[in-house]
């Protein structure tokens, strides 16, 4: 999204009313206030709502925090608490109204009872308790119904809760600030700091975005890191994860203060475990592959706990780890305008005998940031 259309959209729906003329431009607005919730759903989908009536919004909505209202509801109560009646209008969603009862109602039923005539949505929901049933409500009750208008947009803003309806597992984005050579360390283990001020900046924000933050015992034990968002308003946290299969954490790393995060591990220590424990962390045991907590297992136990977008920021060693074992979506790179010699890299991964046997990503987005350029790179579909 591009902030100066945010800005259209809100100024617009504060003073003078923007004249909507065709359902493209509608959506592209409703994707705009979904994009204001990016922070705050999880494990809901980001969804924003604009209902128009005369070619001009007259009401609209966002998912707010699991457990309130839905992108529909809110756009519904805004239109209630100014009295608009929705008859005749058409609602603009990002994604399909949902038709069942979870922590709250279902939308459908809701802009089926509002009276609107007209309903417009990205993207079916790919929740098994959804996926077609809220769209097939709204048109047996008679609301002319359409699906497909920006899809890619749509998908693309929930990237993670589609990956986890579709998959069982989360979307797995790698970060890594590297030099043009590709050193994200030095031999010593420095690195702080390769990339610019507002490249950290940048990383933090996609931060913010995920459900949890990864990293291994190795960057806990070399950078003690907290694993926090920093300088982002965001209003929560996400869920700290160390990968840590021998159990070698110290109760005094920085990550685990505050409580509340989780070690992953494949050992059985009970007295360290206690300790760990009585520090606010969660253990969560998962099997061994070759000495080595099993990755795979490892991510159908994340999405069994409802973590859409896991971003990773950890070394070399478990970098190389996460992508020989086919777990990772998309790599976040910040590249740097230096070169550093010999250091660390990006990723330990096994010497090859031919060309053909390369991990081959393809270029996504590519972003100056700062004085570095950002690369969103991801496997070929």
């Amino acid at each position: 999204m591009r902030r100066a259309s945010l800005l259209l959209f809100e100024q617009s729906t504060v003073s003078t009313p923007v004249i909507i003329t065709d359902d493209t431009q509608a959506m592209h607005f409703a994707l705009q206030l979904a994009g204001q919730s990016m922070y705050i759903t999880s494990p809901n989908p980001r969804v924003g709502c604009v209902i128009v009536r005369d070619s001009h919004i007259i009401a609209k909505g966002r998912t707010q925090p699991a457990g309130q209202a839905h992108a529909e509801a809110a756009a519904l109560s805004d239109a209630q608490a100014r009295g608009i009646d929705l008859r005749g209008a058409t609602a603009y969603v990002t994604l399909e109204p949902c038709s069942h009862h979870g922590r709250t109602p279902p939308c459908a039923d809701a802009l089926i009872a509002s009276g609107i005539s007209r309903v417009v949505a990205a993207i079916e929901d790919p929740n098994p308790q959804v996926s077609g049933a809220g769209i097939a409500k709204l048109r047996a009750a008679g609301i002319a119904t359409e699906v497909g208008l920006l899809a890619n947009e749509a998908r693309e803003m929930n990237i993670g809760f589609f990956s986890r309806m579709e998959r069982g597992r989360p979307w797995v984005r790698m970060k890594i600030a590297a030099s043009l050579d590709g050193g994200t360390a030095l031999t010593n283990g420095q690195s702080q700091w390769i990339t610019s001020a507002a490249a950290r900046t940048d990383g933090h924000a996609w931060r913010a975005r995920a459900c949890a933050i990864l990293t291994g015992i190795g960057t806990v034990e070399q950078d003690d890191p907290q694993l926090t968002v920093r300088g982002i308003d965001t209003p929560r946290q996400p869920q700290r994860i160390v990968l840590d299969s021998a159990l070698q954490i110290s109760p005094q790393a920085k990550v685990l203060k505050g409580g509340g995060s989780w070690i992953v591990t494949s050992a059985s220590n009970a007295s360290r475990e206690a300790t760990l424990m009585a520090a606010g962390a969660e253990l969560i045991h998962l099997p061994a592959q070759e000495d080595k907590v099993d990755l795979q297992a490892l991510m159908r136990e994340l999405g069994r706990r409802q973590i859409n977008e896991l971003h990773v920021e950890a070394g070399f060693k478990l970098n190389g780890s996460l992508l020989r074992a086919g777990v990772v979506d998309e790599l976040l790179v910040y590249l740097a305008p230096c070169m550093l010699g010999p250091a660390q890299g990006m990723a330990r991964l096994p010497e090859l005998q031919a060309l053909d046997q390369r991990l081959s990503f393809r270029f996504h987005q590519m972003q100056p940031v700062g004085d570095d350029v950002r690369l969103l790179l991801r496997l070929p579909p």
